[in-house]
This record gives structure tokens, C-alpha cells and sequence, in this order.
């Protein structure tokens, strides 16, 4: 049995990526949440991959549940709960793993609607055939955060800034091409704008000493 790990790799959504390929014969999946922060940033900070599970959806999630919904009328397939059932937290996989999926669709993160323009790729080998990783760039993952804006969302705000000091006029702009709530974008913003300014560069020395 794996000992549970609350700090994510690169490796881990490797995983993720093949166990999904795998269960939905699909060639792309994606991850969202901020776990896909590895895709541009597989040794972010342990502040920013402290969790103990990863997102992640098909491509084909709903041609699946189509599919599924014909071979048995009576059910009422669900790509994300099949992902749960398999993968979720307490399973056999979470056991092996030290981590859990958890089953999502493209509604859950609150992302600007072109998102997609800007996301980040790996290609992810997968018996013997090719499968893209598809995940949020960093500004519009930090918009997903903002939207929901926890106090593990304000963490991992926080914590990528102080790292990667991220331009907050672009972000504020990205919070605008959402379709968030007037109230919830006007939170994320004054959230924005109170964080502290990114530290400058130490001043260069002089070059004559002063008498």
C-alpha cells in the first residue's frame, strides 16, 4: 500500500492522463483545478501542489455517456461519477497511488471562455498511442481560484505570486471574459489588487565610494 501524499508530480497527472485515456478510449484529456499547474510548472512551489487529488475529464465525456445510455436505457450514465467510482477518493487506485481523481466536466472551474487558445499540452504516450494533455494556463488557472476564492484558493493565489509575481491588470482582464457573477468578479479583483506588490530588484551597487 502507497503511503497517501498531499504533494502532486508531474508524474501523478501522468497517471491521471493514461487512467482516463484508458477507461473512455479517448485522445485528450484535460485537467483543471490546481493540480494542472504541473503541466506549465511541474516543480511549482509545495505551496501550489499540496492537495490530495487531481481533476480531470474526457474529451468524449459525453459521447460515453450517450454511448452508455444505449447499451442499458435504464441507467443514467455520468462520465464523472464512473471517474469517482474507480478513481475517487477511498478507491483502490487512491490506495496504490497516495492520490485520488476526481471526477469533473468543463462547467466546474470558472475559466474565461477562450480558455482553450491558451492552454498548455503534453503529450502523454499511452499504450502504444498518443494522448494531449490539455490544461488551464497559469493566469486563467489563478482566474479559476479567484472565481471561488476559498481560503486554499486565496493560498495558492498568494503563494504563485510570491513566486512567479503574475500581471494582475491581465488577470483582472481575464476575470472580465468570464461569465462571473458581477458580485463574485468584483471579490476577485479587490482580492487581486490587495495583494502585495512583487519585491524589486536590489539596487545596483555604486560604482565610487562615497568620501
Amino acid at each position: 500500500m502507497t503511503q497517501r501524499s498531499f504533494v502532486r508530480t508531474i508524474e501523478d497527472l501522468v497517471e491521471t492522463v493514461r487512467v482516463i485515456a484508458r477507461l473512455f478510449k479517448t485522445d485528450k484529456v484535460f485537467i483543471i483545478g490546481s493540480q494542472s499547474i504541473l503541466l506549465s510548472w511541474p516543480d511549482a512551489p509545495v505551496v501550489l501542489r499540496t492537495s490530495g487529488e487531481i481533476d480531470a475529464y474526457p474529451e468524449n465525456a459525453k459521447i460515453w455517456e450517450i454511448q452508455q445510455k444505449e447499451l442499458d436505457p435504464d441507467d443514467d450514465p455520468e462520465a464523472s461519477e464512473e471517474i469517482n467510482a474507480l478513481y475517487g477518493e477511498g478507491s483502490q487506485f487512491h490506495r496504490e497511488h497516495g492520490f485520488y481523481i476526481d471526477g469533473v466536466d468543463e462547467n466546474t472551474a470558472r475559466l474565461p471562455e477562450d480558455w482553450n487558445k491558451r492552454a498548455i499540452t503534453k503529450t502523454v504516450e499511452v499504450d502504444g498511442r498518443n494522448v494531449l494533455a490539455v490544461a488551464p494556463c497559469p493566469e486563467d488557472i489563478i482566474v479559476s481560484k479567484l472565481a471561488r476564492l476559498s481560503e486554499k484558493d486565496k493560498e495558492f493565489v498568494e503563494g504563485y505570486h510570491k513566486a512567479r509575481p503574475f500581471d494582475r491588470e491581465l488577470v483582472i482582464e481575464r476575470i472580465k471574459a468570464t461569465k462571473l457573477e458581477a458580485e463574485l468578479q468584483e471579490r476577485a479583483i479587490n482580492f487581486l489588487r490587495s495583494l502585495a506588490d512583487a519585491p524589486k530588484p536590489d539596487a545596483a551597487p555604486s560604482d565610487t565610494l562615497g568620501s
